[in-house]
């Protein structure tokens, strides 16, 4: 018998104009806020939160929401999700859960931008890292926990490769509504410091024989036996919030879109929220310009890349055929193939946001392209000496658009943003390993994902206990021959 979650959304949490739409233009039910849907029960497909424009007090000018910072008092307005608040009008004031997540960096990095092949000035990193749990997660946490306090959830659950897992359960510790954290994680495939942060902060996490894909099909079955709030970004709510972090973009450049935003996909959850967001600002007359998307998966784990750039899947006006999904799938299965990559917050060969993620291609004239976790670390140690320290999935962005600068897609004088989704510390074993020089480590946790050297590690400088060659070894740094030296010489490899 399925226990379903009983709605408790009393009138002080209920917002006209928003309800939830079957993503299946042959079914295209729709459902009330009230209704905690992760799925449309009428046809299987995806649900996306829509709104009625006309009954919403819709700002007229994207120069609005600069008012906000005049009143960083108000929690709603710190948060850099909810002084959007008018842009994702599905809660009320008085329902919305927050921890001041939002506080995010869209830095210029020339460096970055010598090494992807563009012109200086012409390259920022919109850095996700200082969230409250330190990755991307935060924005779509803070939507997702707000509807599930509107329906009167206490008990939420996600399957998680690591970073939707640590947020889950930062936000059940850190507010006061008594939620419960539940997460799945499949074996060996977690990386520990983003464990750390769900054991820390008391989640109760299971861990099962399998990947992600196989703890993300449990955790819908557990939720949908056990009546749990379900935190995945199958979750449409999710989405809402993830919509802000182009916000954010745009306001930190002025309300110009750049030529380009690239994005890790894993799990295609940012890629669609990014697309949505967009749309809705075209919609509604506030962008005449959309940015061109670029989606990058890494080699071992590149189900969108195969299905968009070999298969030829696409949005179709709403239409997409899924049987090449479908069939992907079937040959994974039969072949054994499992999700394998160093980037562990995109290890995923099933996405569950592809049809949105489509949908927000053909929106944004997007391009896919994969990358090697070769490229992936190489581009991450380029981020990190320019002073954003990111976990390996994020600096799959940079890779991303170095491969796409090659092959002409990206020009040089194109304005590029990529998106790092998480803190380096999320996974300090790849960054060590990277490093260290430690030959065993590195072909440990490096070398048989076919990662074969280090291009531009910064190594430890090993001397004798003495102050004469300690003294030699800061000069030589000085004098330009030390870690900067070696990175640059590694772009040859």
């Amino acid at each position: 018998m399925t226990t379903v979650l009983v709605p408790s959304v009393d009138p002080a949490h209920r917002l006209d104009g928003a309800f939830q739409r079957c993503l299946n233009l042959s079914c295209g039910a729709t459902f009330g806020i009230e209704e905690p849907r992760f799925s449309c029960p009428v046809c299987g497909d995806l649900l996306d939160v829509t709104y009625d424009w006309d009954r919403l007090p819709v700002p007229t000018s994207l120069h609005e929401f600069e008012a906000a910072w005049s009143d960083r008092g108000n929690p709603l307005n710190f948060s850099g999700v909810w002084r959007f608040r008018r842009l994702l009008p599905f809660a009320p004031e008085s329902a919305i859960v927050t921890i001041g997540e939002g506080q995010t960096l869209l830095q210029t990095a020339d460096a970055v931008a010598s090494y992807v092949g563009v012109e200086a000035g012409r390259l920022k990193l919109q850095y996700e890292g200082m969230n409250p749990s330190g990755s991307f997660k935060d924005n779509g946490m803070t939507a997702a926990f707000t509807h599930a306090r509107m329906v009167g959830a206490r008990r939420v659950a996600c399957a998680s490769t690591g970073n939707t897992s640590a947020a889950l359960a930062v936000y059940c510790s850190a507010t006061p509504h008594g939620f419960k954290a539940i997460i799945f994680i499949g074996s060996g495939k977690i990386a520990y410091g983003k464990l750390a942060q769900a054991l820390d902060h008391g989640a109760l996490t299971i861990q099962i024989v399998g990947d992600f894909d196989d703890a993300m099909a449990r955790v819908r079955q557990v939720a949908d036996r056990l009546g749990i709030y379900l935190m995945n970004s199958v979750n449409p709510f999710r989405l809402e919030g993830q919509k802000t972090i182009m916000y954010r973009v745009l306001e930190a450049s002025n309300w110009e879109p750049p030529d380009w935003i690239v994005v890790p996909g894993g799990n295609l959850g940012n890629s669609s929220a990014f697309g949505k967001a967009f749309a809705e600002l075209k919609e509604l007359g506030l962008l005449k310009r959309l940015p061109r998307l670029a989606v990058v998966n890494a080699a071992g784990a590149s189900t969108l890349d195969h299905l968009y750039n070999q298969a030829g899947m696409r949005w179709c006006d709403g239409e997409p055929d899924l049987r090449l999904a479908d069939g992907y799938y079937r040959s994974l299965d039969a072949e054994g193939v499992k999700a394998d990559t160093i980037a562990s917050a995109i290890e995923i060969n099933r996405p569950v946001n592809l049809k949105k993620c489509l949908r927000a291609l053909s929106v944004c004239d997007g391009v896919v392209t994969q990358v090697s976790d070769q490229e992936i670390l190489d581009a991450k140690a380029q981020v990190g000496s320019g002073g954003l320290g990111c976990e390996p999935a994020s600096a799959a962005s940079v890779a991303g658009a170095r491969r796409l600068r090659r092959e002409g897609i990206i020009a040089p004088s194109d304005q590029v943003v990529c998106v790092l989704t998480g803190h380096q510390l999320k996974d300090p074993n790849a960054t060590v390993a990277y490093h260290s020089g430690d030959r065993d480590l590195f072909d440990h946790v490096l070398g048989k994902r076919g990662v074969l050297r280090a291009g531009f590690a910064n190594r430890p400088v090993v001397v004798p206990n003495d102050l004469d060659d300690i003294i030699r070894s800061i000069a030589l740094y000085s004098a330009d021959a030390g870690p900067d030296s070696a990175r640059r010489e590694g772009e040859a490899d």
